[in-house]
Formats: C-alpha cells, sequence, structure tokens
C-alpha cells in the first residue's frame, strides 16, 4: 500500500515496523513543510500520523480507509526533526477499527491521533 501512496512518498515518510494491527513510521521535517512561526505545519504531523494509521488498520490483509480522525498537538517541531509514529490496535469488530497514534520527537511526545477505520466491502 505504501509503495503505492505517491503523497506519503512525497514527503519521505518511511515504514520501519509492521505487525497485525500495529505500525511505526518516521518522517524528517524539511523547510517546505515549516508554517509562518518557523515550526512544522500540522498537516504535515497530521499526514505522517494518518499515514501510520493506514498502514496499520491495513496490516489485516483487508482493505480499509479512515470513517474519522482527530488530532491532539502538544510540542511543536522544526526543520530537522525527525518524528516517529506508532500505531496501536485498540478494538476492532465486524468491519470497524479504532486505532491511537502516539507522534514523538526524540521520545517527547508531539501529538496524539485517534483515527476509526473501516474495512472495504467485498464486491
Amino acid at each position: 500500500m505504501l509503495d503505492a501512496d505517491v503523497a506519503s512518498r512525497s514527503l519521505g515518510i518511511e515504514l520501519l515496523e509492521l505487525s497485525a494491527g500495529g505500525a511505526r513510521a518516521s518522517m524528517t521535517v524539511t523547510p517546505e513543510m515549516a508554517n509562518g512561526y518557523s515550526i512544522t505545519h500540522g498537516g504535515y504531523v497530521f499526514m505522517l500520523a494518518d499515514t501510520t494509521f493506514a498502514l496499520a488498520c491495513n496490516s489485516h490483509d483487508e482493505p480499509a480507509v479512515a470513517a474519522r480522525a482527530d488530532i491532539r498537538y502538544l510540542r511543536s517541531t522544526t526543520v530537522g526533526d525527525v518524528l516517529i509514529a506508532e500505531a496501536v490496535e485498540r478494538a476492532r469488530y465486524g468491519r470497524n477499527g479504532i486505532y491511537d497514534v502516539t507522534v514523538t520527537r526524540d521520545g517527547d511526545v508531539v501529538a496524539e491521533f485517534r483515527g476509526d477505520s473501516r474495512t472495504l466491502s467485498r464486491r
């Protein structure tokens, strides 16, 4: 899935680990990702978390998409920072799933993301 994800690959997002219901990915903040305050634009942090969520919810070999997602930003980051996102499956039932993603920099929590997934129906 990540190989076909042009948007995530264009940001340099790299898969570090994949397991059933879990994933770890990284991204280095580039100058193009900085906002007017010279800190990382929140959309890029969200995209790293969302990509890691997508990897985790698709790890069961059933195509899944996001049904809902939200994020809480706790710390800012800057150009050159390496962000690590770790997704953990909290529940799966029927075609639904709930996943939490923690984004860190040097071990400090930068953001907390929660995503609800839905597997695609097979036709």
